[in-house]
């Protein structure tokens, strides 16, 4: 991996085809139906919303990482997402994602970071244990939007 940056309107589709991968391959997002250009495009828009991208030296997109902020929680909380390409994970780039992501929200202003992570994405659970993220709560019996039941596990990391 060469570098990360914030992500532009140029992003949103290569965004929007690794994360249509991940969707496909089933097992470690919520997300559960495909998601289009536009469809980051309308998220850039939110207010204090973060977006980083990791790419190689070639410029192709190995993964990204956002944040938006929460509702409901004590304090400015951003609620956080990860996706890397599909058989490119365990390379650095959720780390390198995490450095960028973590130095914009205190940037910006929160107070923590909320990860909501299915139980059964062992993966993202190590992933954002290995970052300091610690277990404060869960969510039995989810259900996504094909009908899906998981349960899901909350993880916060402090910035303050």
């Amino acid at each position: 991996m060469s570098h990360v940056r914030r992500a532009g309107a140029l992003d949103a589709a290569p965004m929007a085809d690794l994360l249509n991968e991940i969707i496909a391959e089933g097992g470690t997002t919520a997300i559960t139906e495909p998601v289009d250009r536009a469809y980051f495009l309308d998220r850039f828009r939110t207010p204090q919303s973060i977006w980083i991208v990791a790419e190689d030296d070639a410029g192709e997109l190995l993964g990204f990482q956002w944040v938006t902020p929460l509702e409901g929680e004590p304090g400015l909380v951003a609620e956080i997402a990860t996706f890397a390409r599909i058989g490119r994970t365990g390379l650095g780039i959720g780390s390198a994602l995490f450095e960028a992501t973590r130095a914009a929200c205190i940037a910006e202003g929160y107070d923590w970071i909320r990860a909501n992570i299915r139980a059964d994405n062992t993966g993202g659970l190590a992933y954002y244990q290995s970052r300091g993220f610690e277990d404060y709560g869960r969510i039995e019996g989810y259900r996504m939007a094909n009908g899906e039941v998981v349960d899901k596990v909350l993880k916060r990391y402090e910035l303050r």
